[in-house]
């Protein structure tokens, strides 16, 4: 039975940060886990809706990791066109709750719950999720787009990226 999910579309700028120097499509093997899925299911490609959402997701996967900032970087923060018709749309705590997950939380031990709802979308057909961001939940979504291989479609990277290589600013509202 397919999930109670509303579909959106999701055109315009994202973000993502990669090491400096790194390949925006990077795709390592294994891929990784995510929230939203476990890698020996399906990749993921993950996006903010701004430039302080990717850094508040930054900042928390570094708090959980217990990894200071100064040693992650520098990075490069690229600017995405982002273009994909068919999303799952759980962007709000109502959404969430009807497929049965509360807000996320910056914490990866919530992240089984949340990987079994995105491995069913995957299966329905869902280009990927979008969801209120962990990191800056009040002020930011997040985009999760499912892969089966390096490039990404729907999504052209922007050149040139813009290289980062103090920590930025704390994002407004941010969450770890």
């Amino acid at each position: 039975m397919p999930l109670d999910v509303e579909p959106c579309r999701i055109r315009g700028t994202w973000w993502r940060h990669v090491v400096s120097g790194g390949d925006i499509w990077y795709w390592p093997d294994p891929p990784p886990d995510g929230r939203w899925q476990r890698g020996e299911v399906i990749g993921a490609f993950y996006a903010a809706d701004s430039e302080e959402t990717a850094w508040a997701e930054w900042y928390r996967a570094l708090s959980e990791l217990g990894i200071p900032p100064a040693q992650a970087l520098p990075r490069d923060l690229w600017r995405l066109r982002v273009d994909l018709p068919h999303v799952a749309d759980l962007s709000t705590p109502a959404r969430l709750e009807r497929v049965g997950l509360p807000a996320p939380r910056p914490v990866r031990s919530d992240w089984p719950a949340f990987q079994e709802v995105g491995h069913a979308l995957a299966a329905e057909g869902w280009a990927g999720i979008l969801y209120p961001s962990a990191g800056r939940p009040e002020q930011g979504d997040a985009l999760a787009i499912f892969r089966v291989g390096p490039r990404v479609v729907g999504v052209s990277p922007i050149r040139p990226p813009r290289r980062q290589v103090e920590p930025p600013a704390v994002p407004r509202g941010m969450r770890t």
